[in-house]
């Protein structure tokens, strides 16, 4: 790997939480529906063929923010449609993205317990 490849990273990743941030402090829609739209945005664009060069440009500046977790969803429900037709469609996004998910849950968990939660 080379420092452009980070630099690139770095770019795309933080063009994502720029945006994200100005549609925070900017409009009135909340945190959790920013989140869920970027993931769909990361579903729609993947469709469209538009996130595949963004990933081959930015690569984890792109498929680490939630918008990779759309592209994977959607690469994962791709590839399981080609391989065991429309019952793909069901199966394949959970697939591509059970290793994650599992993760998520493991460490909130693991924090759950290590730490006492309180408040604001």
């Amino acid at each position: 790997m080379d420092l452009n490849s980070f630099l690139y990273s770095f770019l795309v990743g933080g063009i994502l939480c720029v945006i994200a941030q100005i549609f925070i402090d900017k409009t009135k829609v909340t945190p959790a529906r920013i989140l869920v739209g970027y993931v769909v945005m990361g579903v729609i664009l993947t469709a469209l063929q538009v996130y595949e060069p963004i990933v081959k440009f930015g690569k984890s500046g792109a498929t680490v923010p939630l918008t990779g977790f759309g592209y994977l969803l959607a690469k994962g429900v791709e590839k399981a449609v080609d391989e065991q037709g429309l019952l793909g469609a069901l199966t394949g996004g959970l697939k591509a993205t059970s290793a994650g998910i599992t993760a998520s849950l493991a460490f909130a968990l693991l924090w759950s317990l290590l730490f006492k939660s309180k408040e604001k």
